[in-house]
């Protein structure tokens, strides 16, 4: 994007495309009120609900409500028109057309949540919480997102940049003042970069559970043919997703569906039956190829055998394909036959015996005890933010403790401040900023 366009006047549809009740078409930058009074049948006052038609000339398009918004009181910070109108793709979109034509053009990817950063309405870790809010897969991380829209890594940012803040200050003031001012102890500033790093830890401490909940956990439903691996993927969504038959081979695809495990996201996935044998077809070759690619990609592989028959050539040979991998050796059809191997998780998709263990082993894999004392939600890029301030507080640390000059130590605790100020976008190159919010969808 080049200068001119950066605060040009910009407007898309703000809801998801499709038949609803109601459709909103959102407008920012300071031609918004120019242009929504060149399309609508009534005055327009900030602050009211204004009602009336959306008209081209004097052809009525519809009926809509017009939420107005003055600059600074706005999501961006600027001047904001929504126009609520019917939820009819072909009137969001009748109206889109409308608005550009009038002298706005088409926002790109999140460029409405990045006039908000740019415009001091909220910090980059606050904008990135707005992006996983939208795309949070439970409600648990919807939940633990809202707690970063509202604030809370910011605050814990800050209070870690004013400790870092205030044991530099203590530094730099001895060093250029070394007649009014004494250096700080060494066995000081060792204790206060110790507590700084211990609650940069308390931060990344949850990082793996942050990704978890963010990312979800993949799991793989694996096993030779007609050992119930689509009843099991049936059974666990609660719904007929899968085609079953006794016939060998009737899985021939990958299937994938999403289900929430306590506030865990999982992708789980149906896979092709495992066999090598000279019978089979070529799509079910090619069904077998994706299965083995599915269970290297996976998180967790719950692997079935029939208990009716025991574990045979084939299952061990599969059990050797995935024995570096997270998995659940499971033996299924127990309504049939008991499983003679105590080491295996029974189950019987007929009668749902063993579905609470098994869903207590995946948690048990998955470190579920983590994910419910998640208290900061992290990206990768803040993880790796923190890492570094954590790394140039260690160093500066080391040179505290070999009683180094203390101008050296201060050169570290300002690389740690850098890095602190990178997560909440006070230092922040284009490259990245354009990449956080080139994730958002268009409209937000």
């Amino acid at each position: 994007m080049n200068i001119a366009q950066e605060f040009d006047t910009i407007a898309a549809i703000a809801t998801p495309l499709g038949t609803g009740g109601v459709g909103i078409i959102r407008i920012s930058g300071e031609k918004s009120f120019e242009i929504a009074k060149q399309i609508f049948s009534n005055e327009i006052k900030a602050g009211r609900i204004n009602h009336g038609w959306i008209k081209d000339n004097k052809t009525k398009i519809d009926e809509v409500i017009i939420l107005a918004f003055k600059n600074p009181n706005s999501y961006t910070g600027e001047d904001v028109i929504e126009i609520q109108c019917h939820g009819g793709l072909n009137i969001l979109n009748a109206i889109l057309e409308l608005v550009l034509k009038n002298g706005a053009r088409m926002a790109e990817r999140g460029e409405y949540t990045k006039r908000a950063f740019l415009n001091h309405k909220m910090d980059l870790s606050q904008a990135e919480a707005v992006c996983d809010i939208i795309h949070a897969k439970t409600q648990n991380f919807a939940i633990k997102s809202a707690r970063n829209l509202s604030g809370t890594l910011t605050q814990k940012t800050e209070e870690i940049k004013k400790g870092i803040f205030d044991l530099l200050s203590k530094i730099v003031a001895g060093i250029d003042f070394p007649e009014d001012v004494k250096e700080p102890e060494y066995e000081y500033i060792e204790e206060e970069i110790n507590k700084i790093t211990s609650e940069i830890d308390k931060i990344l401490v949850s990082a793996k559970s942050s990704n978890i909940l963010r990312q979800g956990i993949k799991i793989a439903i694996l096993g030779k043919p007609n050992v119930g691996k689509s009843s099991l993927f049936n059974a666990l969504l609660q719904l007929k997703r899968a085609i079953v038959t006794e016939i060998a081979g009737t899985t021939r695809d990958v299937l994938t569906e999403t289900l929430e495990l306590d506030g865990i996201p999982l992708t789980l996935i149906d896979t092709a039956g495992i066999r090598e044998t000279q019978d089979i077809d070529k799509v079910e070759e090619i069904g077998i190829e994706y299965s083995k690619q599915s269970a290297k990609e996976a998180d967790i592989i719950l692997f079935l055998y029939d208990s009716t028959q025991g574990l045979q050539k084939e299952d061990n040979e599969i059990l050797e394909f995935i024995k570096d991998k997270k998995h659940i050796i499971i033996a299924n059809k127990t309504d049939l036959a008991p499983s003679t191997n105590s080491e295996h998780l029974s189950l019987s998709t007929v009668t749902k015996e063993g579905f609470e263990t098994l869903k207590d082993k995946i948690k048990e894999l998955i470190g579920h005890q983590t994910i419910e004392d998640t208290e900061f939600v992290t990206n990768s890029r803040q993880q790796d933010c923190l890492t570094k301030a954590k790394n140039s507080l260690g160093q500066a640390l080391l040179t505290t403790q070999i009683k180094e000059v203390q101008d050296l130590i201060s050169i570290d605790l300002k690389a740690a401040l850098i890095y602190l100020e990178e997560l909440t976008g006070e230092v922040i190159t284009d490259d990245i900023l354009n990449n956080i919010f080139d994730h958002f969808c268009i409209g937000k």
